[in-house]
Parts: C-alpha cells; structure tokens; sequence
C-alpha cells in the first residue's frame, strides 16, 4: 500500500516535469509559446496533461525503493518494469516523457530510500541503482543507444550511471542566479543553459551531427558568458539559440528531462522531503 510520503514525492516530481513545461522561452524546447511543440509536433496541452499519468508509476517507484530499502539489482529490476508499464500507459496519454520518467524515477527512488538526504547524495544513490543492469529491458535498440554506439556520448543510461553531473551543475547555477537576483524564470533558463553548453544530447547528435552539437554548445556557453538570460546580452543570445534551433528543426531533448530532475531535487531542497500532496495538484489541468 502506497504511503502519504510516496505519494507527495511523485507529485514533487511531475510538478518539476510541469514546471519545466510551462518555462519560456526555452530554445528549441516545447513550451507555451506555441499551440503545438515545434520539434516533436504534440500539442503543449496535451503534453502538460500526459505529465500527470507518470503519478501512478513515480508513487510506485517511491513505495518500491521503500520497501527494498537498498540500491539493489532487485530494486532496478522493480525499477525497470514499473517504467516499462508506466511508459506504456503515457505512450497511450500522448507520451513525451520518457526521458523524464527516466531521470525522475531514478531520483525519486533515491529520495525514498534515504529521505532528508542533500542532492548531493540523491544522485549518488541514483548512480548506484542505475549501475545494475535491467536484464528484462528489451533489446531492441533505440535511437539514443544507437547514436551513444556510433559517437560514444553517454546518453540517458550515461548520464545516471555517472550521478546525474549535469543536473548537479544546473542546480548549483539555478542557485547561483537566485543569489545575484535573476527571476526565478531567468534562474531556470540559466539552469537549462548550463545543460545544454556541454551535454552530449543525443537527440543534437542524430539530428545536427557533432559539429551541430559542438555548435549549440557553444552558443549556449555564449549566453551564460553575457551574464546570463538576467541580462540583456544573455536574454538577446538566449533568442538567437532559439531561432537558430528552430530554423533548423533541432531540438536539444536531451536537456528538458535534466531540467525536470534539477527542479525536482531543487523542491525537495536540504530536507530532501516534501509536503504529503494537494487534492488538485494542478487544478488548470483538471477536466
């Protein structure tokens, strides 16, 4: 039976995957600029709604770590095919979340086993459960696994097993522009920035190839160098990333996921634990 805590901790997670949603402008990115996602063609609406199918799964994941109680190979296998049902069930939502669902999951379960815990230590748990194999995973490969074969980028599996590095850098920086006084939208495009100038996004490399992504990169590492999106250098760089991206139909996917994950440890914050969750979450996405 899943607990108050579980609960509280899957709607910490799909509030950061809804927050990351709802920021603009994010370049290349869905966000409420647009009726409809300009890289992956889903209604923003629609892509805002599916976020709450991940409630079940995530409070699962919560209740599963719990009750291992250890970053075992038993709990990455509950991992595993909790993610597998969960995706299915988003897939039939509209989808778009499986790189969330992969970076929150992860985290959530790290901040059930040890609740309290800093960020520091929740990505290092998240490391250790990432480091056992999913022997039932399917084999078939994927986009990302096949592009992380042929360039050798980490990729989303990477990312985890190496305790989540970027989501630590974005969330020093999302704590750095709060203390030099940018707006909490600012410090999260700062955050998302800090992402994109150095991930080996796989989704840039299948599309741009590497000099696309060493190029975007770079721009991005241009607006935080301005001084940030708080700026009006930064903000003007931030735009031209954007239209760059979007005359080219690239989107750097790779990032929003990381986003999600940085806003979610940021929720939780030193306590590492949350309230016991609303009634209505997210009464502007309530039928």
């Amino acid at each position: 039976m899943n607990r108050p805590e579980d609960e509280a901790l899957a709607h910490a997670a799909v509030d950061a995957l809804v927050g990351q949603l709802a920021l603009a402008p994010k370049p290349g990115l869905p966000d409420p600029r647009d009726l409809t996602a300009r890289a992956t063609r889903r209604d923003h609406l629609a892509l805002r709604w599916s976020a709450r199918t991940l409630l079940p799964g995530l409070t699962a994941m919560a209740a599963a770590a719990r009750r291992t109680g250890e970053p075992s190979a038993r709990l990455r296998a509950e991992l595993g095919a909790i993610g597998r049902s969960t995706d299915h069930t988003v897939g039939l939502a509209g989808g778009g979340h499986r790189g969330a669902l992969w970076t929150l999951g992860l985290l959530v379960a790290s901040a059930a086993l040890q609740p309290g815990a800093d960020p520091a230590k929740l990505t290092t748990l998240a490391q250790h459960i990432a480091a056992h194999p999913d022997r039932r995973a399917p084999r078939r490969p994927s986009r990302g696994s096949t592009v992380s074969a042929r360039y050798g980028a980490a990729g989303a599996r990477g990312e985890a097993k190496a305790g989540f590095p970027h989501v630590r850098r974005a969330l020093n920086t999302l704590t750095a522009a709060r203390a030099q006084g940018a707006a909490e939208p600012q410090a999260r495009l700062d955050a998302l920035l800090t992402v994109m100038s150095t991930l080996q996004d796989t989704e840039l490399l299948y599309t741009a190839g590497p000099m696309g992504l060493r190029e975007v990169q770079a721009r991005a590492r241009g607006a935080l160098e301005a001084g940030g999106t708080a700026t009006e250098q930064g903000a003007s760089a931030l735009r031209a990333l954007d239209t760059y991206l979007v005359s080219r139909a690239w989107s750097p996917r790779g990032s929003a996921p990381l986003l999600a994950g940085t806003l979610f440890l940021d929720a939780l914050g030193a306590r590492g634990t949350v309230r016991p969750a609303p009634t209505h979450p997210h009464p502007e996405l309530t039928p």
